[in-house]
């Protein structure tokens, strides 16, 4: 992956994003796009009661801030050793990461662990960036030290869109995986998908895979996945992103969610 477009906000999954940003840049030797998406609050537009006035003294602080931020990022980018270049917007934060996406391979964005209690706990916005945007994204776990692109990955393969959507975005880095194991799930009344198909793929890829097809003996689907997760012990993986709309709201299905609330590796997701 030459593009990789990394998510700038100062919070408590910087550093995860960060560094795994440069494992993907390193391992592919590729750029990093750095995109600072600068928030302002709504009421810094006109008021009749004199509110606007407030506006560009706190304007100024929040561009303070984010300079702040990116003095702090660029110094540590500089020893990191990557090639990188900045760019800052201002507006919604998921519509200026997406608009700045669309030449890049892959978004570095955090995955939460846990509620959102104040401003430091990263912003839940993978769900948005994966289903509203065409780039894949790497939802890295704020606690995560690194993204071993070249260790054990994993495959969550049920032969749909979504799945297929995911694999081919994740074909550059599972080139560079040591080991690539496919999982499908077998579930009880559903008629069988050819889930030899992925390897398949992959196998003219010259990516050679394991697959595993994991019973559900009585499980859900999440949870069958995420026992071959504990078992396999991967690196990182890959899985379909499954969603529907409410107006702007975009909520993961069952099983992404499932393992988005509970798996503790980077994820790369496509729609």
């Amino acid at each position: 992956m030459k593009s990789v477009l990394l998510h700038i906000h100062d919070d408590r999954g910087a550093e995860s994003r960060l560094q795994a940003a440069c494992d993907i840049a390193r391992a592919s030797d590729g750029h990093i796009h750095c995109v600072q998406v600068t928030m302002l609050p709504d009421f810094v537009a006109a008021d009749m009661y004199g509110g606007a006035s407030l506006a560009p003294a706190m304007i100024d602080e929040l561009r303070a801030i984010d300079e702040k931020v990116r003095a702090r990022t660029e110094e540590r980018l500089q020893r990191e050793g990557v090639s990188w270049d900045w760019r800052q917007v201002d507006g919604d934060i998921v519509r200026g990461l997406l608009s700045a996406a669309k030449l890049s391979d892959v978004i570095v964005a955090t995955l939460p662990e846990g509620t959102r209690k104040d401003f430091s706990d990263p912003m839940p916005i993978c769900a948005d960036l994966a289903l509203a945007g065409r780039t894949p994204v790497m939802a890295v776990p704020q606690s995560a030290r690194a993204l071993m692109a070249a260790g054990r990955a994993l495959v969550a393969w049920d032969g749909s869109q979504e799945a297929a959507a995911a694999l081919r975005a994740a074909v550059p880095l599972l080139k560079l995986a040591q080991e690539v194991h496919v999982v499908t799930v077998e579930e009880a009344g559903k008629y069988p998908f050819p889930a030899t198909d992925a390897p398949e793929y992959l196998a003219r890829h010259g990516i050679a895979t394991q697959l595993h097809t994991w019973p559900q003996d009585g499980r859900t689907v999440a949870e069958a996945l995420m026992a071959a997760i504990r078992v396999l012990k991967p690196d990182w993986m890959v899985m379909g992103a499954y969603g529907h709309s409410r107006l702007r709201e975009y909520v993961f299905g069952g099983v992404t969610r499932t393992i988005l609330h509970e798996v503790r590796v980077p994820v790369l997701l496509a729609h």
